[in-house]
């Protein structure tokens, strides 16, 4: 089995001098769920090489059992250092594909023509596709038929309500939970911070960063089925 997961290359947080980038137990939790359930890995992102590790992920009151083992993990480390150039990666070549969020996608994955092309080929090709916290974002552009992919789809992704606790509503250039009803979404979210995750037909998404383990796991099942 062979599952690709594809992050952001975006490193700043709007106009605000500050930094962003993935989100590291986002990437960290399903990358390990992945890694233990034995499917092949490839690491993939639009500028290649060295993603961006959001600092805000990388504090301690951050840290859980996965990011703990990442940062053991010399070989995780080397894979994450050299990621492919999205341009570069064929959907034929892979069963499924994982986006981790981050405010990053908010900028680059939301217009980023390889990764909406990538999105719709794997649907296309009938294969699940799924997305957390802000990785959701990707989908903005995303058509198949003409249609948006989310239109009428139970999806979810970061809230409202959780932006404005990160104190970065102003800051974003788009609130996600807006967009994906915008595009006719049929959006749902559990309790800010807890863990929630949907899936509709090929499309699987978790709400937060809470989310991010069992929205791989939800993909490893239906990749099993």
């Amino acid at each position: 089995m062979n599952i690709l997961m594809v992050l952001t290359s975006h490193d700043k947080l709007g106009d605000t001098g500050k930094k962003t980038g993935f989100w590291l137990e986002e990437f960290a939790a399903p990358y390990y769920a992945f890694l233990d359930a034995g499917v092949n890995i490839t690491l993939a992102s639009p500028a290649g090489g060295q993603p961006p590790l959001d600092p805000s992920s990388d504090t301690e009151d951050a840290q859980t059992k996965d990011t703990k083992r990442f940062k053991e993990d010399k070989e995780a480390q080397e894979r994450l250092a050299n990621t492919k150039k999205l341009a570069d990666v064929k959907a034929e070549d892979f069963n499924s594909v994982f986006y981790p969020g981050g405010h990053g996608p908010l900028w680059d994955l939301a217009v980023d023509k390889d990764s909406i092309e990538l999105i719709e080929t794997f649907v296309k090709q009938d294969k699940p596709v799924a997305f957390v916290c802000h990785a959701p974002a990707a989908l903005k552009n995303v058509k198949v038929d003409g249609e948006y992919l989310v239109k009428g789809k139970k999806v979810t992704g970061f809230t409202n309500s959780e932006e404005e606790g990160v104190g970065l509503t102003d800051v974003v250039p788009f609130l996600l939970e807006d967009v994906l009803k915008e595009n006719g979404g049929n959006y749902e979210k559990g309790a800010d911070w807890e863990s929630y995750v949907v899936e509709d037909g090929l499309l699987i998404t978790g709400q937060n960063p809470a989310s991010s383990e069992e929205a791989a796991k939800r993909l490893l099942a239906k990749l099993n089925a």
